[in-house]
């Protein structure tokens, strides 16, 4: 009787361990096994980049820490305003002169001398000419002006991109210069070198 209590207990004690289920330990990553190249990555940085620049021009350049590209995209904006407003006033003023010129009053292109005698220094159909001239010119640069305002927020956007791969020195790009000893000419041209 003990042996059958004895192998009773026995049964019972290991059908209870066996009943217990174990979770298995997931395996514990340490911080120092994370590639740091995607620590680094934020996907959200060409977006944010973009939506700075169109906010405020040069603004996605700053946010991408470049800058140097700052005074050119003010540069470039600038001028193009400056061109369109120059543009502007020499069409009101040709404008100006026309209608004053239709409604028989002396424009600014008129010159009255001493004597009394008028000249014109133009036609009217020049001063059409000079209005259509400084209103295209006007269009022009306003429309180049649009598009570096467009193409500053693309630049900052495909910085943003490439500012979150690494660079590697393998491809390069460089100028190529031998000369041919039989006939001693010189030949020049680029090379591309990808290193394995």
């Amino acid at each position: 009787m003990p042996n059958k209590f004895l192998l009773l207990s026995f049964l019972f004690l290991y059908s209870l361990s066996y009943a217990q289920e174990t979770e298995p330990v997931a395996p514990k990553i340490e911080a120092e096994e994370i590639d740091e190249a995607f620590k680094e990555y934020e996907p959200l940085k060409p977006a944010r980049a973009a939506f700075y620049s169109a906010i405020l021009p040069g603004l996605g350049q700053a946010y991408n820490k470049d800058y140097w590209k700052m005074p050119l995209v003010y540069g470039a904006i600038g001028t193009g305003v400056g061109i369109a407003v120059y543009n502007h006033d020499l069409f009101q003023k040709y404008r100006t002169a026309y209608k004053d010129r239709i409604a028989g009053r002396i424009d600014e292109f008129t010159i009255i001398a001493d004597d009394g005698s008028i000249t014109q220094t133009f036609t009217e159909d020049q001063l059409i000419r000079a209005q259509d001239f400084y209103r295209r010119n006007k269009e022009l640069s306003i429309l180049i002006t649009a598009g570096i305002y467009v193409l500053q927020i693309i630049e900052a956007n495909v910085d943003a991109h490439l500012s979150q791969y690494e660079v590697e020195d393998r491809l390069s790009f460089s100028p190529f210069m031998e000369r041919n000893t039989f006939d001693y000419n010189n030949t020049f041209g680029m090379r591309l070198t990808y290193t394995f």
